[in-house]
């Protein structure tokens, strides 16, 4: 009997970093080949720290995860972060600035307990790290918020965010990275997930999806010719900048041609997503 070898790795995209190249080659440049440094936003280091909140939730036994549970938790997941990176300390210019940031993270709380009663629910796994290499020999990876397995075997990928429910126009890109974690789930043990679904702590919205086979066949579609797409930019050295709403958030308009900017001469780099399993930071999608 042959054993088929597998495919040898040409790559690995994660979902966040799909996205930054569909909203803008030039900053996945910045964030992947160039490995510039970025300054943490309230905003994302928030979206961390509520993320965490919520993962320790499901730690305490199911009658104790309640919302005034899970506000208790905050300080202390705010100093493990702090721990981590001394940094943070400096995004607020005193202390009320930073309990009106905390006060904040309690809302979003309160908004995930008025969407979903976790004393009802018991994860399979939560922060789940994901691979699975396509056929092509590119690598797909990410982390997933949250994933629940029904008694049937049915697969439920959950992920919390912490801004608001995009407009109907805006859907198909949310809905893309859940089905990129869909699609890896699919390659991997040759299930398609039920329901992938998005809880927005932002304004308190759920939006739901059902995947099928062949959804998850277009995403594979989209993601190696995204992927060809950023060889071809790695082979011509040309990462072209894409002006948007986005840009108002942009770490690197004073590098951006858009902007007036100049970037630096391009590193001799291949894309450093390729290193497996590393943690999600605050410029993961949240």
């Amino acid at each position: 009997m042959s054993i088929t070898e597998p495919p040898a790795i040409t790559g690995s995209l994660s979902p966040s970093r799909a996205g930054d190249f569909m909203t803008c080659p030039l900053l996945y440049r910045f964030r992947v080949i160039d490995q510039l440094p970025e300054r943490p936003s309230p905003a994302a280091v928030r979206g961390t720290l509520v993320h965490a909140v919520l993962e320790r939730l499901y730690d305490l036994p199911a009658a104790e995860r309640t919302v005034a549970a899970a506000q208790s938790l905050l300080d202390p997941q705010w100093d493990k972060l702090l721990g981590q990176v001394p940094e943070y300390s400096s995004l607020f210019d005193d202390d009320a600035e930073r309990e009106r940031w905390l006060g904040q993270a309690r809302q979003m709380l309160e908004r995930y307990f008025a969407l979903e009663d976790p004393r009802l629910l018991e994860p399979a796994r939560r922060e789940l790290y994901v691979e699975a290499v396509l056929d092509s020999g590119l690598m797909l990876r990410g982390y997933i918020d949250r994933l629940d397995v029904a008694p049937t075997g049915d697969l439920r990928v959950v992920d919390y965010k912490t801004g608001s429910a995009p407009g109907p126009d805006f859907e198909a890109k949310a809905l893309f990275q859940m089905k990129f974690y869909a699609l890896v789930l699919w390659r991997l043990h040759g299930t398609v997930p039920r329901v992938l679904q998005l809880m927005y702590l932002g304004n308190g919205e759920v939006l739901r999806y059902a995947p099928d086979e062949a959804d998850l066949r277009a995403t594979e579609r989209k993601v190696q010719a995204l992927w060809e797409a950023i060889e071809r930019s790695l082979t011509t050295r040309e990462w072209r900048a894409r002006r948007s709403r986005l840009c108002d958030w942009c770490d690197y308009q004073a590098l951006c041609p858009e902007w007036g900017g100049t970037p630096p001469p391009v590193p001799d780099r291949r894309p450093g997503d390729a290193v497996r399993g590393s943690r999600r930071s605050a410029t993961d999608e949240l």
